[in-house]
């Protein structure tokens, strides 16, 4: 018996399959070991960009936060604003949830330079771009003063992924904001099309945004329910993720005028996707699962909680983002952290998303 074809499918379990022809001409089709957790490979976009993504194995773990989670997040060190629903957001108890097939997921957020290729290649335009557009930025002539809004940021037209007004040059390495569920849609579908085209798509699988339960599941990163991915304590996260901290904003002398974390990440604003190197990664490899921006996922928001299936509505759809943006309060940028954005065509300087490679859902 000879090898004439090695084809790489994927079941449901993403198992990968040889297919081996015999002198007779039938075919036997034996199944190989599914990828190792971890495993990495890198798509090509043309233009000398790539798209890294890893593969992440089916499992269990437990979507929502406790009531201690929830009073440490509101409390002096999580700085969290104390008797608003936000938390409720999370479930009154972390619920049992299992992830049945296994996918790859992005390394990092979609960063600037991902998302200018498929932009440069497609024609497409952002909905910040449309004609009425508009996105939600950080309003430069914003003062901290005892009465100052605590948040500061305004809507804009004029503005969008190409320049979220953050006061410094956008650079190819940064996750890509002013993004909206509509537009991650959008270059997830461009990406399956164009892997599809090249004949590197594994059959039954697309290109997509995460659901919230592959998310969640992704972000505690084998861990089955801790604050952050690297479990309970605050102080563990030093060197490893960008939110609220003790850096000057952009031609200031003031730190964001909330509760921050105890020393300095780097940046005021948005870090570079992966800066933090393997300090920065979870358990499965992923980076800058909490902080840096929102990611945008597949789901619709239910202020009950999330689900472990895909979850959609017909009337009022407001997408699910989650782990949190450089702004927030440390008690903001958990694992369990999740909002609704106001409807598929917002975008936000804060939000941003990454791909999933799985089979199709929704």
């Amino acid at each position: 018996m000879r090898i004439l074809n090695v084809v790489c499918l994927f079941s449901l379990s993403l198992l990968c399959m040889t297919v081996l022809t015999g002198i007779c001409g039938t075919a036997l089709v034996v199944a190989a070991e599914p990828p190792e957790q971890g495993a990495a490979k890198q798509i090509d976009l043309g233009g000398n960009v790539s798209l890294e993504v890893v593969f992440i194995p089916p499992g269990k773990f437990k979507m929502g936060s406790t009531p201690e989670e929830k009073a440490w997040a509101t409390g002096i060190e999580g700085g969290a604003t104390p008797g608003t629903v936000r938390e409720s957001y999370e479930g009154e108890q972390p619920r049992p949830m299992r992830v049945k097939d296994g996918f790859w997921m992005g390394r990092t957020e979609v960063s600037v330079g991902q998302f200018k290729r498929f932009i440069e290649e497609s024609g497409y335009v952002s909905d910040a771009e449309k004609p009425g557009g508009k996105t939600q930025v950080f309003d430069p002539n914003w003062k901290v003063t005892a009465k100052a809004p605590p948040h500061p940021w305004i809507s804009m037209k004029g503005k969008s992924w190409r320049d979220p007004n953050f006061g410094f040059p956008l650079r190819d390495c940064y996750p890509v904001v002013c993004v909206s569920w509509n537009d991650g849609r959008a270059f997830c579908q461009w990406l399956t099309e164009r892997e599809r085209k090249a004949g590197r798509l594994p059959k039954g699988l697309e290109y997509r945004l995460p659901t919230e339960a592959e998310w969640a599941y992704a972000c505690r990163g084998g861990r089955e329910s801790t604050y952050f991915w690297w479990g309970n304590d605050l102080r563990e996260g030093e060197g490893r993720f960008n939110i609220s901290a003790v850096d000057f904003l952009p031609g200031r002398n003031k730190i964001w005028p909330l509760a921050n974390a105890p020393w300095s990440d780097g940046f005021a604003f948005v870090s570079p996707v992966d800066h933090y190197g393997e300090k920065g990664r979870n358990g499965f490899g992923l980076a800058d699962m909490c902080g840096g921006v929102w990611e945008i996922v597949l789901d619709h928001f239910d202020p009950k909680g999330g689900h472990e299936d895909l979850y959609f509505v017909k009337e009022n759809p407001r997408p699910v983002c989650r782990g949190g943006n450089y702004f927030d309060v440390p008690g903001n940028a958990r694992c369990a952290v999740r909002l609704g954005l106001q409807s598929p065509s917002y975008s936000d300087s804060r939000d941003g998303f990454r791909i999933c490679l799985g089979v199709p859902r929704g």
